[in-house]
């Protein structure tokens, strides 16, 4: 990175190329001005600090702002975005930074400005203001530090924005005559009153607290993996994941009438171990064991089972970013369940699969193991506690609008079928409703989902199907551009999407962030679909 400093009438200016990933400013703005008069930088440093702020600034349509660099977290190129219906127009959309979601707003929007499509130049502020929201620039300038002299209020002064999201304009700086200071903590509570009201409840968070959240976070950016051998291809599985990794011993005993690919039974520290062959499971050669060969034992709520492995390689500590999911085609196939990503190493060359230890213990081979030996010492059902264990899981049904995923809870889906050439439209019919369908004798009527949430319409296509809800009693069909599939999403990786509105905060309360996959999932509560008076007169066009 290249450094420039310009003396500016109100203080010294930092010009960073390019300005990215930007956290909060350091102490070379004040150390520049004392050695730019001559002074020692030490001795200066502490009146410096007094007199002067620092604000980074950025233009937004024909107009330069400045911003308080204190809540400034980092500057960043815009990502790539998740839009959500029923959101504010002003909202992109929503970001995955580093595992957490980052709502993404336009300025232009907000101000009015005409569109203007991304380029090189586009950036985002993160703003902290309660949680972290990300603003769209056209282009930062500089970092500036500014004399208190040059701060002035805003008073009555007459600009192309609201005056009220203003804290008070910079005079003589940057080369600027006047640059208008924009503050974010009041632009959010003018402009989207649900993240303002839950910003206002996040400032109560203990400062130590989020220094050690933001630590974890920093830390978490790498895997350790133990990686082991099987017919002679590498995988690997997360070492926490791994309780131990023991010998085989002299003498395995086997379980009557149990599958082959389970080995028998041996006792680790007084308890009854289940072992299963990964080659078998893998559905690879037989090779018999020897003196390489492995168990890698594997625990889930208390339930531990060992896999047996050619040989145990190494312990690997990758970054995340050296792991890519699993391509769809592959993950679809059953035999590839347990693997889940694929790790990349020695640029490339090394290819190491993934193997994730719960979708281990949802293989029917490993409940089978656990069954021969369920009556163990406290007669506990061995695989009814990982049947509980994996009920952490939440099935959703997974379909398409536009280019985004929304994800619809199984219980609720009745049917899904395809849409009729044509469907008949009833006279006097509320306008949200396409028209109806004879579903096996019954009356269906059936909603475009497009419209519903405010998305643009779309054409008809052989891909389009309608998914039929029940919501109060009233069965509901609401076409989507495409269901794609059924998906298990671990609990762990629900969260609550940002409040952006009364009705988004309703209907789509929740999301899955899966970031291994590189994918959002907007997660549809369809109880939200309809309003009273809307399943009112749904009902009378089912009579």
């Amino acid at each position: 990175m290249t450094k420039k400093t310009l003396k500016q009438d109100a203080g010294t200016v930092l010009v960073e190329e390019p300005v990215l990933n930007q956290r909060a400013p350091n102490q070379q703005l004040d150390k520049a001005s004392a050695a730019d008069r001559g002074g020692s930088a030490s001795t200066t440093q502490q009146d410096t600090q007094q007199v002067t702020q620092q604000f980074v600034t950025f233009l937004s349509g024909n107009e330069v702002f400045a911003a308080d660099m204190t809540p400034v977290r980092e500057i960043i190129r815009v990502p790539q975005v998740v839009r959500v219906p029923l959101a504010p127009a002003a909202l992109e959309g929503l970001a995955n930074l580093r595992g957490k979601v980052l709502p993404i707003i336009s300025l232009r929007r907000l101000f009015g400005f005409p569109e203007q499509s991304h380029d090189d130049s586009t950036r985002a502020l993160v703003v902290d203001v309660g949680q972290p929201l990300g603003f769209v620039v056209d282009r930062v300038s500089s970092v500036v530090g500014v004399d208190a002299s040059h701060i002035e209020d805003v008073g009555s002064i007459s600009t192309t924005v609201n005056a009220e999201v203003l804290s008070g304009l910079l005079k003589d700086v940057g080369g600027h005559p006047m640059i208008m200071m924009l503050d974010f903590a009041k632009l959010i509570e003018k402009e989207f009153a649900q993240i303002a009201s839950l910003s206002k409840n996040a400032r109560g968070t203990n400062a130590a607290e989020a220094a050690a959240k933001v630590e974890e976070e920093d830390s978490s950016d790498e895997l350790q993996l133990v990686s082991f051998d099987v017919d002679g291809q590498e995988y690997a599985i997360a070492i926490e994941e791994v309780q131990e990794i023991v010998q085989v011993p002299e003498t395995v005993a086997h379980v009557p009438h149990s599958d082959a690919h389970v080995l028998g039974v041996m006792t680790l520290r007084n308890r009854l171990l289940p072992l299963v062959n990964l080659r078998s499971m893998f559905g690879l050669p037989h090779r018999d064991l020897d003196e390489k060969s492995r168990i890698v034992v594997l625990t889930l709520q208390g339930v531990s089972v060992g896999v047996v492995v050619d040989a145990v390689s190494e312990v690997l500590r990758v970054a995340k970013s050296g792991v890519d999911a699993l391509p769809a085609l592959l993950a679809s196939e059953g035999n590839l369940a347990e693997i889940t990503s694929i790790c990349r190493l020695d640029n490339g060359k090394r290819l190491v699969s993934i193997v994730t230890a719960r979708n281990l213990f949802g293989h029917s081979v490993i409940k089978e193991a656990l069954s021969a030996v369920s009556q163990s010492e406290d007669g506990s059902d061995l695989a009814a506690k990982v049947d509980d264990a994996l009920d952490d899981d939440e099935q959703v049904v997974i379909f398409r609008l536009d280019k985004e995923e929304f994800g619809a809870p199984i219980a609720s889906v009745q049917e899904i079928v395809r849409v009729p050439e044509a469907l008949v439209r009833v006279p006097l019919s509320p306008p949200f409703v396409e028209g109806v369908i004879n579903l096996r004798g019954s009356v269906l009527p059936v909603i475009d989902l497009r419209l519903r949430l405010g998305l643009e319409p779309a054409e008809r296509t052989d891909r389009q199907r309608i998914m039929v809800f029940l919501i109060s009693d009233m069965r509901t069909g609401f076409i989507v551009d495409q269901v794609a599939e059924v998906l298990k999403i671990p609990k762990a990786a629900i969260e609550a999407s940002p409040q952006l509105s009364d009705q988004q905060s309703r209907l789509l309360s929740r999301m899955a962030n899966l970031g291994k996959q590189k994918r959002m999932v907007q997660l549809i509560d369809p109880s939200h679909l309809m309003a009273k008076k809307e399943l009112a007169a749904l009902a009378r066009i089912g009579a």
